[in-house]
C-alpha cells in the first residue's frame, strides 16, 4: 500500500514508475491486513498519521472507489480482573474524543454475547473504529496512478541501484530505469534495497503475525460483533466475511519472506480465544501470516536519506500501514515533489523530522 499510494500522489506532479517484485501489488502485508482503523492504535506519531488519513478514507476523491472505504466496526479492549488496573490506566491516559467509553462486565456481555461469563471484568469501547476495504483502497490508488500516466511494472525485482549525476539508475525486471528520485517503499525488504544502493540501513525489524479463521456457532451471525482485543494484546477476535478471525497478536522476528504461520501460533490463538469466548472450534477454515515491519522507535520512516541525495525512505509502518497510507503518501509527495502541505496532516502538528530516517542514521558512528 505504501508504494502504490505514494505512486498515485507523486504521479500528480510528474512521471512515476512502480517496480514490484511480485506478480501484483499488495501481495504481502497489504493483502494480509486485519483491515481495521482505530485512532488509539500505535504510538502518538502513528495516531497523528491516522487522524490525518481519516478525511481521505472517509471521503476519497471522486471516482476513487464505487464502495465506501470505511464501514462502522466498534472495537472493545477487554481485561480480566488481573489486567484491569493496567487497562484502566491506559484508558485514562487517552485523549478524550467523546468516542471512548469505559465498560463494566455487564456492558461487555451485552455487546459481546459470546464472551465467557466472568472472563472480562472491564474494558473500553472505541466507537470510531472502522473496517477498511483494503482492496478498494489499493485499486483506487492504482486507478489514479494509471490515469496520471504512471507505469506499474510487476514481476520486476530490483537487482541494482546506482547513483548517477542526474539521480539514480534502477535495474529491475530486465529494465534500466533512470530517475531523479528513488522512493524505497519495499516494506520488510527496505533495508535490503538500501544496501543495494550502498546505504546505511535504518534497522527495520520484520515481525510475523499469524491469523486463523473458523466458523461461528451454528445459527449465530457474527456480523454485528465488535473487534475484541485483549488488554495486553495477547489475542484479538473479529468478524470476517461470515467467519470469525482470530490472532495471537504475535510479533515473531522474521527475515523478509513470503510469511507463513507456524502451527504453534495458530494453536495459541485458538487456545486464548477459547478461554475468553464461548466457542467450539471444530475446524480451521484458513490460516495465514503477514509481516509487520517496525523501526527501532516504532514510528515510520518518511524522508530523504541522510547520506545520499534523491533516495527517499517510506517504510517501517508496522501494523498501521493501511490506516496511515493517505497521510504518508501526501507527506512523501510534499517532500519529494514540493506538493502542497496536506491540511489534515498540518492540523496534527506532526513535524516531518519525527519521521526522518536521519534519526537513526545520524545516531550511528
Amino acid at each position: 500500500m505504501a508504494g502504490v499510494s505514494a505512486l498515485a500522489e507523486l504521479s500528480r506532479h510528474g512521471s512515476a514508475v512502480l517496480v514490484e517484485t511480485e506478480g501484483q501489488p499488495g501481495y504481502h502485508s497489504t493483502g494480509r491486513s486485519a483491515a481495521i482503523l482505530a485512532q488509539t492504535y500505535g504510538n502518538v506519531v502513528v495516531q497523528a498519521l491516522t487522524r490525518a488519513s481519516e478525511p481521505f478514507l472517509t471521503a476519497p476523491p471522486e471516482g476513487f472507489s464505487d464502495a465506501p472505504l470505511l464501514t462502522p466496526r466498534t472495537l472493545i479492549r477487554i481485561a480480566r480482573p488481573d489486567q484491569e488496573p493496567e487497562l484502566r490506566a491506559m484508558f485514562d491516559g487517552l485523549e478524550d474524543t467523546g468516542l471512548l467509553r469505559w465498560l463494566d462486565a455487564e456492558d461487555i456481555a451485552r455487546r459481546i454475547p459470546i464472551i465467557r461469563p466472568g472472563y472480562a471484568s472491564g474494558g473500553f469501547l472505541n466507537a470510531d473504529a472502522q473496517d477498511m476495504d483494503v482492496h478498494a483502497m489499493l485499486q483506487g490508488y492504482l486507478r489514479i496512478a494509471r490515469a496520471n500516466g504512471a507505469e506499474v511494472l510487476t514481476g520486476a525485482p530490483v537487482t541494482a541501484l546506482e547513483q548517477t549525476p542526474g539521480g539514480w539508475r534502477v535495474e529491475a525486471g530486465g529494465r534500466s530505469i533512470e530517475a531523479g528520485c528513488v522512493v524505497n517503499a519495499a516494506g520488510a525488504w527496505a533495508d535490503r534495497v538500501a544496501a543495494l544502493a550502498g546505504l546505511t540501513p535504518v534497522g527495520l525489524a520484520p515481525m510475523r503475525r499469524s491469523a486463523v479463521t473458523f466458523r461461528p456457532p451454528a445459527g449465530f451471525d457474527p456480523a454485528g460483533l465488535p473487534m475484541t482485543v485483549d488488554a495486553e494484546e495477547l489475542f484479538y477476535l473479529k468478524p470476517e466475511a461470515g467467519m470469525l478471525l482470530a490472532s495471537p497478536a504475535n510479533e515473531t522476528p522474521s527475515d523478509p519472506c513470503d510469511s507463513r504461520p507456524e502451527e504453534i501460533e495458530i494453536a495459541i490463538a485458538i487456545d486464548r480465544v477459547l478461554a475468553a469466548f464461548d466457542l467450539d472450534v471444530r475446524r480451521v477454515e484458513s490460516t495465514w501470516a503477514g509481516l509487520r515491519t517496525f523501526t527501532p522507535d516504532r514510528s515510520p520512516v518518511c524522508g530523504f536519506d541522510a547520506e545520499a541525495e534523491g533516495f527517499f525512505w517510506l517504510a517501517g509502518q508496522g501494523g498501521y500501514g493501511i490506516q496511515t497510507a493517505p497521510a504518508l503518501a501526501r507527506l512523501a509527495a510534499q517532500l519529494v515533489a514540493d506538493a502542497p502541505t496536506d491540511p489534515a496532516l498540518a492540523a496534527t502538528g506532526l513535524d516531518p523530522a519525527q519521521l526522518s530516517p536521519a534519526r537513526f542514521q545520524q545516531a550511528r558512528p
